[in-house]
């Protein structure tokens, strides 16, 4: 999860900033999100071996696009209003981007965040299915060849509630970094009922 960030998010950056990376790495991402992860896991055996490497890019890969995409339409989604009015008022590109673009882009990079703790769960489990000889995934097919449904539920309730913990952690982030948006639902909240 952690290096889907570090990576997601920069490239979310430079696909936003650089028309010609948009037009050469977008539609690549988008064409890697149509191949089946579980069906590539064997690939990386071959080529990263029996450790960890393979779990990691497994769930690198399935965490990693919903943080691109985000990132790129959190920027995409400020208003050019508010860029004009900055500039304007003399503000360089650095001072735009920390000041108008990237608190607009975060309440998207955030809910990227969220989907990305839940699906590199998913990821590593894909991963130990594959290739490994501990982890919970690897408990789930021991399991279901003893045919011991307790073990088997016992994992599938841990990697829920694991999940769930990843997600909330973001949900308090994002609590504390973007409190306006907080105040915000609350006051939708309000008005539909």
């Amino acid at each position: 999860f952690l290096l889907s960030v570090i990576v997601g998010i920069p490239l979310g950056l430079l696909i936003f900033y650089s028309r010609f990376l948009e037009r050469i790495i977008y539609p690549l991402l988008v064409a890697s999100q149509t191949i089946p992860k579980i069906a590539i896991a064997p690939l990386l055996i071959i080529w990263f071996g029996w450790g960890i490497w393979p779990k990691i890019i497994v769930s690198f890969l399935i965490a990693f696009f919903p943080i691109v995409v985000d990132t790129v339409v959190g920027l995409k989604n400020t208003e050019p209003e508010m860029i004009y009015l900055v500039r304007s008022m003399g503000a360089n590109r650095s001072q735009t981007f920390f000041k108008i673009s990237l608190p607009n882009a975060l309440p998207n990079i955030l809910g990227a965040l969220k989907v990305a703790s839940t699906l590199a769960v998913v990821g590593a489990v894909v991963g130990e299915f594959v290739a490994s000889d501990s982890g919970l995934g690897y408990l789930l097919i021991v399991s279901q060849g003893y045919m011991d449904t307790t073990l088997m539920f016992g994992g599938i309730i841990f990697l829920s509630i694991l999940g769930i913990i990843f997600f909330f952690i973001i949900e308090f982030i994002e609590r504390l970094v973007i409190p306006w948006k907080t105040e915000k639902e609350e006051v939708l909240h309000k008005a539909t009922m």
